[in-house]
């Protein structure tokens, strides 16, 4: 069993239960995933396989070290790669790992880059209060007070102020798998998954344990 794949995040719908509730659902296209490399260090317990997620677009301008790279496990060029921990020696280069490694219900971690937002204030930045907006008082989206009196005359560490937001690694952990769709690839989770429709994102089993 592998730990997980890497897929790709195509939109947000609406999902139907029996009875008639209505919650948000992410449908991310997992795999096919072709296996590029095997890392195996007998005395760490450190058993990986390196990923690479397929895509229907051909892959073009690859140099030549990773060309070798794909060469030498006779698979075609991907994108992406990512490496997830495995506890099976039936698994071989080249082998493909599809979606059925997933089942309905199941509880899994997916890891992505959420959207960047580029500079902004603390009123968007960290929920900021504004000020008052009346009689000329010039601070109305402003931060106020950030630093001290004579000692120790400085700004601490971890101050919330203005800065760059989002574009940053994010983990969402026990998100359920309501569907999948052999067919095409599909999942269906319940809930958000972090980063913008076409965003690369990796799909790790909540159950696996490291052997």
């Amino acid at each position: 069993m592998i730990e997980g794949l890497i897929g790709k995040k195509i939109g947000m719908t609406q999902f139907f239960t029996d009875d008639g509730k209505v919650f948000p659902i992410t449908v991310i296209k997992a795999g096919p995933c072709l296996v590029i490399q095997k890392k195996v260090l007998k005395d760490k317990n450190y058993k990986k396989v390196q990923l690479g997620f397929v895509e229907e677009k051909k892959v073009k301008n690859v140099n030549k070290p990773m060309k070798g790279h794909f060469d030498k496990a006779k698979t075609p060029p991907t994108k992406i790669l990512k490496e997830f921990f495995y506890d099976e020696d039936e698994i071989g280069i080249g082998d493909s790992v599809k979606v059925d490694i997933f089942k309905e219900k199941e509880k899994v971690n997916i890891v992505g880059i959420s959207k960047g937002k580029g500079f902004q204030g603390v009123i968007k930045r960290w929920n900021f209060s504004h000020g008052p907006k009346t009689h000329g008082s010039m601070h109305h989206r402003r931060m106020g007070s950030a630093g001290m009196c004579a000692y120790p005359g400085e700004v601490m560490k971890g101050k919330k102020m203005p800065g760059r937001m989002g574009g940053k690694r994010k983990t969402i952990k026990g998100l359920s798998i309501e569907k999948i769709d052999l067919d095409n690839n599909l999942i269906l989770v319940k809930g958000a998954v972090p980063g913008f429709n076409g965003n690369y994102v990796f799909i790790i089993k909540d159950s696996f344990k490291r052997r």
